[in-house]
């Protein structure tokens, strides 16, 4: 494990993990549940940006900042749980979270998961790419359902390994993620006011950027610029859009384009070209078939079924 210049640390291995720890060598090779109690929760190590080999998944028995609507706040107030996949980089010097701890910590290598189907449905789960203060919060309930998985996970690495433990684990692992999937499902209801107010926000960002010269100087505006500007992750913008609208952010920013696109080849003089350039498009063959697939019309039928 060497830390590079000016860079993250790198935690190639479990051992790794818990020599930062210090704790004794982990039980398993290829996954590890570090655990304290109410009293003793783990220390947060290290401080700064890190990355990991393998998936991480943390209960916090406080999270904050919690989301207030009016003069109430609407989130659980039982601790939370935050995701992290391979090779993503965790924390840094303006992550007020590094000063909160954990209570368990379970890591997974992704060959432990080699040969099941959970190997492919891992990656599938949005969360693992959310940000720290996208947090899962947890209901007092939710938090005695995700415990409950922690420890017999727990009771499985410190007991007798046997033929049998790989399946029980996995199985307890895949059940986690499907109640942490209902329970962030749970959480965009919840958070709906707040959300519908993001929603309002995004659409007055691309009115603007389709209204200047962004577009024309820019191109085409990403998910990635969209979610910096409404300061969340991009993979928490698409889930939150797709609970509110049913589309994720990359559809957002096609159906707003074809709207543009209607706009201005129903009321200007512009050519298809024009209007493929003015919106950012580098190729105006790329405007004429997302328009075509989206309408099931071609830019000029449109146009002509005005007249």
């Amino acid at each position: 494990m060497k830390k590079e210049e000016q860079g993250p640390l790198k935690f190639n291995s479990l051992s790794d993990v818990h020599r930062a720890f210090g704790l004794p060598k982990p039980l398993h090779p290829l996954i590890s549940l570090i655990s304290g109690t109410d009293n003793q929760v783990i220390p947060r190590r290290p401080h700064g940006s890190h990355v990991l080999s393998f998936y991480k998944i943390s209960y916090r028995p406080k999270l904050s900042p919690r989301i207030k609507y009016g003069q109430d706040y609407y989130d659980f107030d039982e601790g939370g749980l935050l995701f992290a996949s391979p090779n993503q980089v965790i924390g840094g010097d303006n992550d007020h979270s590094e000063g909160e701890c954990a209570l368990y910590t379970l890591l997974i290598h992704p060959d432990f998961l080699w040969n099941y189907p959970l190997a492919k449905k891992i990656k599938q789960y949005g969360f693992f790419s959310y940000s720290t203060n996208e947090a899962l919060h947890l209901s007092d309930k939710e938090k005695s359902t995700i415990i409950s998985l922690f420890k017999i996970i727990e009771d499985e690495l410190n007991g007798r390994i046997d033929d049998f433990s790989q399946d029980v684990i996995i199985s307890q692992i895949d059940l986690l993620l499907n109640y942490a999937n209902r329970f962030y499902k749970r959480q965009f209801i919840t958070r709906k006011a707040v959300n519908s107010d993001l929603l309002q926000k995004l659409e007055d960002i691309l009115d603007q950027y389709f209204a200047g010269e962004n577009s024309i100087s820019e191109g085409i505006p990403t998910v990635q610029y969209l979610s910096k500007q409404l300061n969340m992750s991009p993979g928490y913008l698409s889930d939150m859009l797709r609970s509110l609208t049913g589309q994720n952010a990359q559809q957002h920013i096609h159906h707003n384009l074809i709207e543009k696109a209607k706009e201005k080849l129903s009321t200007t003089a512009l050519s298809v070209s024009e209007v493929a350039y003015a919106l950012g498009f580098e190729h105006p063959q790329s405007f004429s078939k997302l328009f075509k697939t989206k309408t099931h019309l071609s830019p000029l039928e449109f146009r002509r079924s005005f007249n």
